[in-house]
Parts: structure tokens; sequence; C-alpha cells
């Protein structure tokens, strides 16, 4: 007998999924009408730490050092801006710039004071990873970080570059993880040994996670939850704004109706429709 894939009715990835969790308007305003945003210097610096991280890692490890993971900011600042030569237009003048990469330099110090690069040998950087749950939905993201200790277990790591949550926010920021762990099991067939958020913004924070089945089963049904939602907010037309502290930092709210504005009609264009791309600044870091 000859198994057949379920249909995809769509696709997920953890930062969309946050957005919809965090306002439903949002959600519609990125994900089915496209709209641009402005790339804000959190992010973008987020971005350029995460490639850092990344290609530190391709050095022999006895060359892992603070003075090398901060020689390859300003290579990856500049091609970065090579790329997307907008992000120049983020700063006033050269000497905000100096001090968001001055930013970034104490993150990359910090980095060191919370995993030490030369005993660690990742098996995966930068992994992107997709399963197509038994509904037929396709869930999808990018890993920093995957870690398979001698015996098979593996950890999943994630950088940071804000600051840890406080107890009442450990469970949205553990969601991201959860998804990616799903993703493995799925994938592989083995719940991952560890989640592991290492947070560079503040003092700097390592937030560790033993997920098992009973986890990720739930952590399935809340993602099937949360399509089902997104899919009655198709049917009906009604993307609710959730106002919360993050409107201070939202690009839309000339267009929310919790500001005065109104939102343009919606496009014929479903949420499974944008294609797979490399991490940007606008993803979830």
């Amino acid at each position: 007998m000859t198994l057949t894939e379920p249909e995809i009715i769509g696709a997920l990835s953890p930062s969309r999924a946050g957005d919809f969790m965090t306002c439903p308007l949002l959600y519609r305003f990125r994900v089915i009408d496209q709209l641009p945003e402005k790339p804000s210097q959190a992010a973008v610096r987020g971005t350029v730490v995460h490639a850092v991280l990344e290609r530190l890692y391709d050095l022999p490890a006895p060359r892992r050092s603070v003075e090398a993971a901060i020689e390859l900011l300003e290579p990856q600042w500049q091609r970065l801006l090579g790329e997307e030569p907008a992000f120049g237009e983020m700063f006033a003048d050269a000497e905000e710039q100096a001090a968001w990469l001055a930013q970034a330099r104490d993150m990359l110090r910090r980095y060191f004071t919370l995993e030490d690069p030369t005993r660690l040998e990742p098996a995966e950087r930068e992994l992107y990873v997709e399963a197509v749950l038994d509904s037929g939905l396709l869930l999808r993201g990018y890993v920093d970080r995957l870690d398979v200790a001698p015996t098979g277990e593996v950890r999943v790591v994630d950088y940071k570059t804000g600051s840890a949550p406080g107890p009442d926010f450990e469970a949205k920021a553990l969601f991201q993880m959860k998804f990616y762990a799903l993703v493995l099991w799925r994938l592989r067939g083995e719940v991952p040994r560890l989640l592991q958020l290492v947070y560079l913004g503040g003092g700097g924070e390592v937030l560790r996670y033993a997920p098992d089945e009973v986890d990720l089963r739930a952590t399935e049904r809340k993602v099937q939850a949360l399509w089902a939602a997104i899919q009655r907010a198709l049917e009906t037309g009604e993307w609710r704004a959730r106002p919360s502290r993050l409107c201070d930092w939202c690009d839309h709210q000339s267009l929310c109706p919790e500001f005065g504005g109104t939102p343009p009609p919606v496009p014929d264009r479903q949420p499974g429709d944008t294609v797979r791309t490399r991490r940007s600044a606008t993803d979830e870091l």
C-alpha cells in the first residue's frame, strides 16, 4: 500500500503564529495584505548578531574568541547593508549608527559569558525545517542552532537579542521553541532533549526547557486551533485588533480602528501563498 502525503491546506511559522496571538489584525496586515514595514534598529541588529554567531562556528574551535566575533561584526553589517541599502536610513547620523554597533558588540561579548563556543560543534546552523501535520497544515521555520550529543540527544538553541522575559511571559517565549520541537519530532520521530533560549540583552540569561510528547501534542493542538481561528477570520472578514503595549511599535496605527484608522479592503490572498525565503530582519528574533 502506498502512503500519500496529506494535501497542504496552508502554512504557518512561529513568527506568524505569534503575530496572530498578539493581534489578529497585525497578522492580516503582514500575511494577507503584505503591507511594508519600516526596518527597526532592534530587529536589524538582531539579524546582524545572528549572522555573526552563525559564522563564528565556521572558525576552528580555538579561534572562536570574543575578538573574532567582534571582527566579524562590521563585515556582516556591510554585507546586510549591501543587500538592503534602506537599512542605512534607520540612523539620524553616523554617531547614532556607531552607538547601535556598540550595542551589538556588547551582545556578542555577553554571549561568551553564557556559552563557550570553543567547546561546541553544532550539527546545524540556520536550519530551515518544515513538516506537514496530518491535517495538511505545513509548519516551517528557521532554527538558529541544532546540537547533537554523541549519544544522539538533540538540543534546539535559539538566540534572542532582547532581554529575558519575566515568569508571566516565559510560556509565550517557549511556544516558539515548542513549535520547532514539534516540527523536528514530526521530521525525525524523536522529541528533542532540550530547548534553550539564549538571551543576549539586559544582563544575559539562558532559559532551558525539556519537552516531552505530552508537551508537543498540546503544542500541536494549539497550532491547529490557531489555524482554525485564522480560517474563521478569513471566512468572516473579522480581523480584530488586540491593543497592547506592542501597539507603540506598530507601523500600521494609521490603518487600525483602535487608533481611528480604517483597514484597506482585504485582498484575495491566502495565508499559505507566500514563498519560502531566507530569514529576514522582520522575522522573529
